[in-house]
C-alpha cells in the first residue's frame, strides 16, 4: 500500500493486502530447526565448559560463550536443560571455560558427544586441575568462573559467571563452529 498524497486516491489502512504465499514463512512462528540453520551461518567460539561436584567431573563443548562485562568481569554460558552437565553445573555453582584453539577440533568433538558417562568422557583428553574444574590442555586461554546468576531461557539456562581467575596458553588461531563443522579462525 502507498501513503495517500492530495492527487492520489484514498484508501483505508484498516486493511491490509494479502500476504504473498512466497514470503509467508516470514509471518509464521519460527521453528528451533530454522533458528538453528540461521545460527549455523554465523560462527561461534568453541570452548569446553567443565564442573566437577562430589567428586565427579563433568564436561561439554559450547559455542555460547559471551563476555558480558569488564566490571566487573563477567561472562555467560547457554546450557541446554537436557545436557547431563546442566544440573552439575548449577549445583556446583562454578565452572571453568577452556577457550580452544584451532588445532583442538578433536577435543570439541569429543566433548559434544552425549550419553557418555561422566568417568569416560575423560579417557584421552589432556586434562590439568583447576579450582572449578578441569582445565583442557594446549588451549589459548582459561577461565574460572564462580556462577552469580542463572536465567531461564526457554529450554536451556544462561548461568552468568563472575571470572575469578584467568590464564593465557599459547597464542594462534581459535576454533569456531560454522555450518556443522570446527573450523580454526
Amino acid at each position: 500500500m502507498r501513503a495517500p498524497s492530495g492527487n492520489d486516491e484514498r484508501r483505508s489502512y484498516g486493511k491490509l493486502d494479502p500476504v504473498s504465499p512466497v514470503h509467508a514463512h516470514i509471518i509464521e512462528p519460527m521453528t528451533g530447526e530454522e533458528l538453528r540453520e540461521v545460527m549455523r551461518r554465523f560462527p561461534a567460539p568453541v570452548a569446553v565448559v567443565t564442573t566437577e561436584l562430589d567428586g565427579e567431573r563433568f564436561g561439554l563443548t559450547v559455542g555460547s560463550l559471551v563476555s558480558l562485562s569488564l566490571t566487573p568481569p563477567l561472562v555467560g554460558i547457554s546450557i541446554g536443560k537436557e545436557s547431563s552437565s546442566h544440573e552439575p553445573i548449577r549445583r556446583a555453582g562454578a565452572w571453568t571455560t577452556s577457550l580452544l584453539s584451532g588445532t583442538q577440533a578433536h577435543v570439541a568433538q569429543h566433548f559434544a558427544r552425549s550419553g557418555i558417562p561422566p568417568v569416560a568422557l575423560w579417557n584421552g583428553v589432556d586434562v590439568r586441575a583447576g579450582e572449578r574444574g578441569p582445565l583442557v590442555e594446549n588451549a589459548l586461554a582459561w577461565l574460572e568462573c564462580r556462577t552469580i546468576s542463572e536465567h531461564d531461557a526457554g529450554d536451556h539456562t544462561i548461568f552468568v559467571g563472575e571470572v575469578e581467575s584467568t590464564e593465557l596458553g599459547e597464542t594462534g588461531p581459535g576454533l569456531v563452529y560454522r555450518e556443522g563443522s570446527f573450523l580454526p579462525a
